[in-house]
This record gives C-alpha cells, sequence and structure tokens, in this order.
C-alpha cells in the first residue's frame, strides 16, 4: 500500500488535471482501508521526493485534526513515535515545517504532559550545542506552542529561562526568530509568576531584535510584531523599558537604508505605545526624542524624478498608499494629538512647526502644514481657543506658494481644519470661500489629484457653513453643474457630485431651485450600467441620500418610491460592497421623509443586510505555507463524507493554519452601514418593522463583538435604536405585548452596554455607547430602569468613566502632578458619562437617584477648578445647571436640590466670575435653575445671588451671557416673586430685551413677563414701550419657538385691551415694519 499511496501523491504534484482528478478518486478509495495512518507515517519518513514527504504530513494532519477518535491507541501512539522521529531525521525546511504543524494538532488533541516524548525531544533539540539541530528545536517549540498556548502553562517558567538564553545566540537568526515567535504566542497567557521574569527579558529581546534586523528584514519585520502583543496583552511588563523601545524603534524608524516594512513596523510601534500609554512618554522625557526623529522623516525629498504618493497625479485620495514612513511619521503626531494634552504638546511641537513652515524647502513647508493638519481632531479645542487666526493665515498663504507640493498640503490642512474646528472657522466663511472659488475656477481639471484635494477642502467647509453659503450658491451650483455636463473625466465628475451632496448638507431648502437639475444629471448616473461609471453613480446615491435629508419633505417626498426602487435594482444587476452600503443609506434617508414607502419592501431590505452582517466576505485568511499542497475539492457525494472531511477544501482550515486575517475596507463600510441603516429604519417605520426587529436585532447584537471598531460602534448604535423604537411602537400602541418586548430588549441591551464601556479597548467605540445609552435613557426614561439594580450599574459607570478607571482610559501608570491636564478626547469621553447624570436625575424619583448623585456630583465639580481647561470648567457648571433643571422635573426635586445648594453655590457663583464666556454662561444657567428648583429652601441666598448678577450686567459683552442673565432673573422671579426687589430688577431686565443669541429662553422670559403682568400690572405698563418695542422683535420669527410666541400674543392682546392709549403710544413708536408685524401677530391669533 505504501507504494501505492506513494504513486498517487506523486500524480497529485503533476501539473495535469486528467490525472489530478484520477490521483484524487484513488486516494478517496485508499483512505478507506484502515492501514492508511501507518502508510501515510511511512511514506513520510521514507519517501525520496520531498514534496511527497510534505504531502503526506499535510494528509496526516487532516487526518488527525477531524478524526482523531477513530484512530485506533496503537496507531495513535505509533503515530506519535514516527512523527518526532521523521521530524528529527529531516533535512528539508519544508517539510519540517508541515511534521511541526502535524505535532501542533497531535498536542491539540494529547496535550503536553500525556507526550512525554515530546517534551524530552524539545528540550533536548533547543539546548543542543548544534546550532540547527537547536533551530529544527526551536521551529517545533514555535508551532506546538502557537497553535496551543495553554496547555504549556505549566512549563511558562522553564520555557522563559531558555528563550532568555536564546535570545543571546545572536549568530543564529532562524533560532532568535522562533524564539521571538514563541515569545508573541505565550505574552497573553503570562500569569503573574512569570511577570517579572519576562519582564526581565525585554533588554535582551530589543538587542536580538537588533541583530536579526542585520540578518533578515522580513523575519524581523514579523518579529517585531512581539512588541504589540506585548503593549497590547500585558503592557505593564513593557512599562519599564519604555525608553528603551522608544529608542529602539526611533533608530530603526530613522534608518533609510532599512525596508519600508521594517521602519513602519517600528514607526506604528512608537504611535501604538503612545495611544496606550502616553503618560510615560511624557514622565519619561519622550516627546522631544521622538520628535526629533519623527520631523526628518516627514520633511524627507522624494527621490529624485519620484513624488510623494499622495502628491501623484492618478492619486485617488483613498488612502491606499498608507504603508510609508513618511505617512506612519505623520500618525506618530496625530496619536500624540489624540493622547496627550495639548498645553504639553504644542509647548514642544511649536518650535520644530515653526522651523519647517518658514524653511525655503518645499517639503519642509509641507511636512509643516500636514503636522498641523493632523493636530486639528485631537487638539481642535487648544487650536479654536489659541491659534485659529494664526493658523488660518498660514493656510490661505500656503495656498498661493510657487510650489504644488505646498498648495496640496495647505489644501488638506484647510480640509482638516474645516472638519474638526468648527464652528469657529465658519466665521472666517468671507475670507476663505472667494480662494476656495477661486482655486476651482482656475483649476487645470486634467490634474485630478489636485482638483480631489481643492474638493476636499471646499466640502469639509461648506458642510457646517449653513445658510451663510446663500451668496455663493449661484457660482458653486454653476461650477459643480458644468463640470458634471461637459468633463469627459470620471472622476471630475464624480468629484462634483460629491460637492453637490456637501453643498445641500449647507443649503438645505436654498437649493430647491437647483433640484430638478441635480435629480436630471444624478438620474443619468444611476441608471448606466457601465463598470467604469461605478464609482461616480455610487456617490450619486450618497448625494441622493444627503438631498433626501435637506431639501425638505414637501419636495423629495414624489421621488421617495422611485429612489427605494431604484436601489432594489442596482442591488439585483449588481455585486458591489460600496454600491450595496450606499443603498443602505438611501432607504435610511427615506425613511426619514417617506417611511410608507419602504414598508412594501422591508423583507427584501432587511434580507440583503442581515446578508451583509452574516457574509464572510472580504475576509481574507492568510495561510501558513503548506496550505498550498492540498490540491483537493470535496465531492460532494454523502459515503465520501468521512475521506472529504479529510480532503477538504482550504476555506475549512483549523483556525490554527492561518496566519491572519485581513479585511477589505469597503466590507467593513458595508457592514458598518447596514447596521446604522437598520436602526434608523426600524426607528422610522414603527410597528412596520416590528416583524423584523427580532431577527435585525439578534444579527447587529452578534455584531458587537467585530473584529474593527468602526463596525462595532455601529452595532451598539443600531442596539439603542432598537430599543427606541419598540418603546415609541409602545407609546403609540400600549399594549402588554409591546411593553414586554420593550423591557425584553432594555434586559439584554443595558447591560451589553454597561459591560462594554468598562472593557471595550477603543475609546471612539466607548464614546458611541456612552452617547446611545444617552439616547435610550431620554428616549425610554423610567422604562429604563423598570428592573431595580439598572440605576446602580449606569450610575457607577458613570463613575469608572469619571474617574478614569475603564479599560480604553490610560488611568495607571504615573499620577502627574498636574493631573488636570489631558488629552482632549479622554476629556470628551467623560463629558459623555457626564451628559448621562442629568438624564438619570430626569428620569427617576430624586430621593431615589440622591445616594448616587452625591457619589457623582464631587466628580463633576472637581473639574470646575480654576486650573482645569476651559472646556473642563464649561462642562462642568453645564452639568451641574442641566442636572438642577433634570430635578426640577421629577418627585422629590426640589428637597435634593436644596439640600446640595450649599454645595453648589460656591462653584457656580465662582463661575459667574470666570474669564471665559461659555462658563460664565453655564454658572449663570446654573444659578436661575437652583433658584427655580430649590425654591424658598434658597431664599436667603437670593441678595448674594442678585449682588453676583448686577455686577456681571454692569461689564458684560457677551451677548449670550446676557442672554442667560435675563433667563436667570426671570426663573427668580417666577420662583420667588417676593424675594426680588422688582420695582429696580424688571427695568434692567427688559433693557436687555429681545434676547440676541440664546433664543430657546425666550419661553422662560415671555413665561415671566405674563406672570408679572398678573401679579403686578402696574410695573409692566411702566415699562410698555421696551416690552412692545422687544415683542415685536420675537413675534413671527421663526427661530423663536410658537410656545413662547402665543404666551407674548396673549399678553399683548390683554395689555391692548385693558391699557390702549399707553399700548398705541407705544406701538406708535416703531418703525413701520415692526408695528405691522406685531398687529399681524395680534390679529392671527
Amino acid at each position: 500500500m505504501t507504494e501505492e499511496l506513494e504513486q498517487i501523491l506523486l500524480q497529485l504534484t503533476q501539473p495535469d488535471n486528467a490525472v489530478i482528478q484520477q490521483a484524487t478518486a484513488q486516494l478517496k478509495e485508499t483512505f478507506k482501508d484502515p492501514a492508511i495512518i501507518p502508510a501515510l507515517c511511512t511514506v513520510m519518513s521514507n519517501s525520496q521526493n520531498p514534496q511527497i514527504r510534505q504531502s503526506a504530513a499535510v494528509m496526516l494532519r487532516l487526518r488527525v485534526k477531524k478524526h482523531w477518535k477513530k484512530i485506533s491507541p496503537n496507531d495513535r501512539e505509533c503515530l506519535k513515535a514516527v512523527v518526532l522521529q521523521a521530524f528529527m531525521q529531516e533535512t528539508e525546511h519544508a517539510v519540517q515545517h508541515s511534521i511541526s504543524q502535524l505535532c501542533a494538532v497531535l498536542v491539540k488533541h494529547e496535550t503536553p504532559d500525556r507526550w512525554p516524548a515530546l517534551l524530552q525531544l524539545l528540550n533536548q533539540s533547543t539546548k543542543s550545542s548544534n546550532p540547527h539541530d537547536r533551530q529544527v528545536g526551536l521551529l517545533l517549540l514555535n508551532k506546538v506552542i502557537d497553535s496551543n498556548p495553554e496547555p504549556f502553562k505549566p512549563h511558562y517558567g522553564q520555557l522563559l529561562q531558555l528563550l532568555s538564553t536564546v535570545l543571546q545566540d545572536h549568530n543564529n537568526p532562524t533560532a532568535l526568530y522562533y524564539c521571538i515567535l514563541t515569545l508573541t504566542a505565550i505574552t497573553a497567557y503570562i500569569g503573574s509568576k512569570e511577570m517579572n521574569h519576562m519582564r526581565s527579558i525585554i533588554p535582551t529581546l530589543i538587542v536580538s531584535l537588533k541583530y536579526l534586523i542585520m540578518a533578515d528584514q522580513d523575519k524581523a519585520s514579523e518579529a517585531m510584531e512581539v512588541l504589540n502583543e506585548l503593549m497590547e496583552s500585558e503592557v505593564s511588563i513593557i512599562v519599564p523599558h519604555v525608553a528603551d523601545i522608544v529608542r529602539f524603534c526611533i533608530e530603526v524608524g530613522s534608518d533609510t537604508t532599512l525596508s519600508d516594512s521594517l521602519r513602519v513596523k517600528a514607526l506604528s510601534c512608537i504611535a501604538f505605545l503612545i495611544k496606550l500609554k502616553s503618560k510615560v512618554v511624557l514622565k519619561q522625557k519622550l516627546v522631544n526624542p521622538i520628535l526629533q526623529a519623527i520631523f526628518p522623516i516627514l520633511t524627507a525629498a522624494p527621490s529624485p524624478g519620484e513624488q510623494d504618493p499622495e502628491d501623484e497625479e492618478d492619486d485617488s485620495g483613498d488612502g491606499t498608499d498608507d504603508d510609508n514612513p513618511k505617512h506612519c511619521a505623520a500618525q506618530v503626531i496625530d496619536t500624540m494629538a489624540l493622547h496627550m494634552p495639548p498645553e504639553k504638546l504644542f509647548q514642544q511641537l511649536m518650535p520644530f512647526i515653526q522651523a519647517c513652515l518658514a524653511s525655503e524647502n518645499p517639503y519642509q513647508r509641507k511636512g509643516g502644514l500636514m503636522s498641523l493638519a493632523v493636530l486639528a481632531e485631537g487638539c481642535a479645542d487648544h487650536m479654536r481657543t489659541n491659534m485659529l487666526s494664526s493658523v488660518l493665515q498660514t493656510v490661505c498663504q500656503s495656498l498661493s506658494d510657487s510650489n504644488q507640493v505646498v498648495r496640496s498640503a495647505a489644501l488638506f490642512a484647510l480640509g482638516q481644519f474645516s472638519q474638526h474646528l468648527q464652528p469657529d472657522v465658519s466665521k472666517y466663511c468671507s475670507e476663505l470661500m472667494p480662494l476656495l472659488l477661486g482655486y476651482l475656477s482656475s483649476l487645470n481639471q486634467a490634474k485630478v489629484g489636485h482638483v480631489t484635494k481643492a474638493v476636499y477642502a471646499l466640502e469639509n467647509f461648506i458642510e457646517n457653513i449653513g445658510s451663510d453659503i446663500e451668496p455663493y450658491l449661484p457660482t458653486l451650483m454653476d461650477t459643480m453643474l458644468s463640470a458634471l455636463n461637459s468633463t469627459e473625466n470620471l472622476k471630475i465628475k464624480e468629484l462634483a457630485v460629491s460637492a453637490i451632496g456637501a453643498i445641500a448638507n449647507a443649503a438645505k431648502t436654498l437649493l430647491v431651485p437647483y433640484f430638478t437639475q441635480v435629480i436630471e444629471s444624478l438620474k443619468d448616473f444611476l441608471t448606466t450600467t457601465t463598470d467604469e461609471m461605478r464609482s461616480v453613480q455610487t456617490q450619486s446615491l450618497d448625494t441622493l441620500s444627503v438631498l433626501a435629508r435637506t431639501i425638505g419633505e414637501d419636495v423629495f417626498s414624489p421621488l421617495a418610491a422611485e429612489c427605494v426602487q431604484l436601489g432594489l435594482n442596482l442591488i439585483e444587476t449588481c455585486d458591489d460592497p460600496d454600491l450595496r452600503r450606499c443603498t443602505y443609506s438611501l432607504y435610511s434617508a427615506v425613511s426619514t421623509v417617506s417611511p410608507d414607502c419602504l414598508t412594501p419592501h422591508l423583507t427584501a431590505i432587511t434580507t440583503v443586510m442581515l446578508l451583509a452582517l452574516k457574509s464572510n466576505e472580504g475576509i481574507m485568511a492568510h495561510f501558513e505555507d503548506d496550505k498550498t499542497f492540498v490540491l483537493l475539492d470535496d465531492d460532494d457525494d454523502e459515503e465520501d463524507k468521512d475521506i472529504d472531511d479529510v480532503l477538504e477544501d482550504e476555506t475549512e482550515a483549523d483556525v490554527h493554519d492561518i496566519a491572519g486575517f485581513s479585511v477589505e475596507n469597503a466590507y467593513i463600510a458595508e457592514k458598518e452601514d447596514a447596521c446604522d441603516a437598520l436602526g434608523e429604519i426600524a426607528f422610522n417605520s414603527g410597528t412596520a418593522f416590528q416583524p423584523f426587529l427580532e431577527s435585525c436585532f439578534k444579527q447587529v447584537y452578534e455584531m458587537r463583538d467585530f473584529a474593527h471598531e468602526d463596525v462595532r460602534r455601529s452595532a451598539f448604535g443600531a442596539m439603542g435604536q432598537f430599543c427606541r423604537a419598540q418603546h415609541k411602537v409602545w407609546t403609540e400602541n400600549p399594549t402588554e405585548v409591546n411593553h414586554q418586548a420593550l423591557q425584553k430588549l432594555l434586559d439584554v441591551v443595558i447591560p451589553c452596554f454597561v459591560e462594554a464601556v468598562r472593557t471595550e479597548n477603543e475609546r471612539q467605540v466607548v464614546m458611541g455607547i456612552l452617547e446611545t445609552m444617552n439616547s435610550v435613557i431620554k428616549s425610554c426614561k423610567e422604562e429604563v430602569f423598570r428592573n431595580p439594580s439598572r440605576l446602580k450599574e449606569i450610575s457607577h459607570v458613570i463613575s469608572d468613566v469619571l474617574k478614569k478607571k475603564t479599560a480604553c482610559q490610560d488611568g495607571g501608570g504615573y499620577e502627574s502632578d498636574d493631573e488636570e491636564q489631558q488629552a482632549e478626547y479622554d476629556a470628551m469621553l467623560q463629558e459623555f458619562a457626564g451628559e448621562g447624570i442629568p438624564l438619570l436625575a430626569s428620569s427617576v424619583p430624586a430621593d431615589i437617584f440622591a445616594p448616587f448623585l452625591n457619589d457623582l456630583l464631587p466628580l463633576i465639580m472637581s473639574k470646575a477648578k480654576f486650573s482645569c481647561t476651559v472646556a473642563d470648567r464649561s462642562f462642568s457648571v453645564g452639568t451641574i445647571g442641566e442636572i438642577l433643571q433634570a430635578l426640577g422635573s421629577v418627585s422629590g426635586g426640589q428637597r435634593v436640590a436644596g439640600r446640595l445648594s450649599n454645595r453648589l453655590l460656591p462653584v457656580l457663583v465662582a463661575g459667574v466670575k470666570d474669564s471665559d464666556p461659555e462658563v460664565r454662561n453655564n454658572s449663570v444657567f446654573g444659578l436661575g435653575c437652583l433658584a427655580e428648583v430649590a425654591g424658598s429652601i434658597v431664599v436667603s441666598d437670593y441678595p448674594m445671588m442678585l449682588s453676583v448678577f448686577s455686577n456681571l450686567l454692569a461689564k458684560e459683552s457677551d451677548l449670550r451671557v446676557i442672554d442667560n442673565l435675563c433667563a436667570a432673573l426671570c426663573r427668580m422671579i417666577m420662583s420667588n416673586v417676593g424675594a426680588v426687589p422688582l420695582e429696580q430688577v424688571v427695568p434692567a431686565l427688559v433693557a436687555h430685551l429681545p434676547l440676541k443669541q440664546d433664543l430657546e429662553e425666550n419661553k422662560t422670559v415671555s413665561s415671566c413677563l405674563a406672570m408679572l403682568y398678573k401679579h403686578n400690572p402696574a410695573l409692566i405698563v411702566n415699562q410698555m414701550k421696551h416690552i412692545v418695542a422687544a415683542s415685536s422683535h420675537v413675534l413671527g420669527s421663526q427661530n423663536v419657538d410658537k410656545e413662547s410666541q402665543n404666551t407674548l400674543t396673549v399678553l399683548m392682546k390683554d395689555i391692548a385691551q385693558q391699557h390702549p392709549a399707553d399700548f398705541q403710544r407705544a406701538v406708535t413708536s416703531l418703525p413701520g415694519e415692526e408695528q405691522a408685524k406685531l398687529s399681524a401677530a395680534i390679529s392671527a391669533s
């Protein structure tokens, strides 16, 4: 049988399909013979052909993996002995590799302790004086441990001793390589016993990596993964060695003689370390050395005759060429911005940037602009507050630089600023828009790479300027529509369609005059069937979705059904993840204006989206080398099932045959958009979505552990939307069945949120979960807290975030003296948590929430200290105000607010005197809310509060603060009219009306004036002229809510009837236009 088997295996290696098929059929017959295991062992040990020996090892591994229980005890023992013997006598590396994988599968079934011969062999070979034996032994050790790290745990102590010895074998790079891979494999399983030993190995590990780099850069690049694994699994091991690791990575990243992949690995390692342990990096004064290494990389000129990938003419702007050292250098600065306090970072970074911007070298100037650009996301508050004008000036000057490389970088920087430094950037609209428009009109359309950057900057800028776009709208739309109709260049068409979407986001209904023309152009693209038009088609779907949300329901609704049908047709005819993703967004957008159009198609729509979530399409498994020898396909014949399991197709590979996974971005984006769309459609479709809610929830719930963070964040968001959707259905149809369905959902979702906030490593995901949890509490209110433990769980997890105790927060390491300074995104995460406190306060009776509030308040109040950042101080007093306002809406709120008043008054009064207008504004609001909610309990504090307000009013210039002062005085009057000296306060109040910026407070002011008129009519009549003048600005205004306008209208009518002469005199003193508005409003009511 052995000879026959060897002959069959030989035929399988022939380059002839007919021969291979015949051999496969013969092999299936052979596999029915019980003697197949010994025969394969013999071939693996004795064949003269290494390829056949390797095939036999692979066949054995697959047989063992699937059919271990069917192998007789004798054959098992025989197999274990033969495998070790074959391994040691083998001379071909590829065959040794396959046999070592066979050993790894055997260990999975036998465990190391039931195979003493293996342990003995590993012990002897790895300690052998023969370098080749050591190398082979370490290969075997690596394979068996990599596949089964846990069963070897009892041996980790000995193993670490062995590995630390091997790491000093600098002349044997292959041994070093397998040694480091083995260390990587066990890192995640290291226990506290081995921690110190592991720590002591790090310096030796760094030296051995240097030797491996000199010997084999590809192997070294793979081996460097050990550093990432150490950081991810057990960062405390490397904390004492952070400086050494940074220095090593700087050395590798800066060495231009090394391969790009190796340099990228080193620079990525620095970025990852900053993300996980920014405090340690700061404390050990490593920021400056890192920057000194990073800037030469960032500003390096490309080789003569070449360009940086992003400056090449055919650059699509899709970031596919991200894996180069220059990009990674920018990423290191980006990571610093996201994870370090801006005050500390800018102090060290700005000298580098300023030197670059002042340089004669265009690549230096480009590097300076790229640095500013990547800082915008993580340090937005700092840049807005301290340097916006100067950085915009720099960018504007660079837009007219003589070198296109610099101009391109300036466009990128302007796009980043426009995206992240809102709303302040929009104030520069009159300076920036003419520049951008001039840029677009003068561009040579052939230079697509440059047009891409110009459109990127324009889109990010205009999306946030709202109605300020109006004067530029004709020029913008003419430019874009003519580009659609005249150019043959598909990329330019795609960019123009994208820009129209951004214009629509700002212009909203102002775009109506252009709507028909835009839709006609989009229809041409959407009905095309050619592949080269696919990207224009995809972009057209995106822009159509924006129009659905912005142009107005009455304009878009007639097209809604046609849009849904269009999406369904496209999915039928085209298998493209980007296109499918855009149809999901289109359905989602249509659900906001015309959900009924989706109802007949919900089965088809949800089926496609659930398939996208379940699909493994786009996920590539990278197999170990010898998988290529499994050339046999499955056969569907039932009787051959057992044999087929052995000869299975490689898609069924064991996870340990897989060296790694990669996921195509398009499929990630599709899953992300499917989650988002399902959540929004569920909420907007209401009862119609009920038959699909359970199946959609189950599949989305599965995605909460998906490998990519964007998909996880969207899955949590959709779970929240499903809860809100079910709550809406129950509110509209309050049956017991609907109520139970809501509670069942909440019982799964809320604990899931709480657990994920604690354990999720990605900060962005946690921010998304907190935001979603807040929206669920806001919508479902007391329903969230039917389960008595829920209030405690949510309060505690908010407390954990505020104390920096969750997995995504760098709470450990060094507690610095100035703990108030932290990265802006870390502060933002805490803000999302803090926003949950007023929502809790408004959802349960105050006395029940009081014990939790007592624990949470000090964490909020600690951020009001003068040494904290403006953003923190503003957040602190703003949250206090919102908590007080929330207490006013629940039973027992007055008592609890009164008990807290002594603690809160000093904080809020100090805030009123702050140098920052937003902090003053929020403090004034908080004092007003305290007076309103605590009522008579704080009457004794009224004189002090009025004195504070009077002093502020005398010198305040910020209009929003003045508006809030007026509202706070009104709250005090309505809460305790007898405790306010009305003769002095009311004239001062009325003199500052109408409100100029915080128009929401018109509700408070109009209610107060109406109450005062009932309480003391003479007081109002004395101020008639001012009050009538102020009312004429409010009545008929689109920016003031109807309730406030109705209150004022009733007041005006009452005054006109009871004091006609005074009223008429006041009206006559108004300009004609205001008189007409007032008369129209009164007569219309």
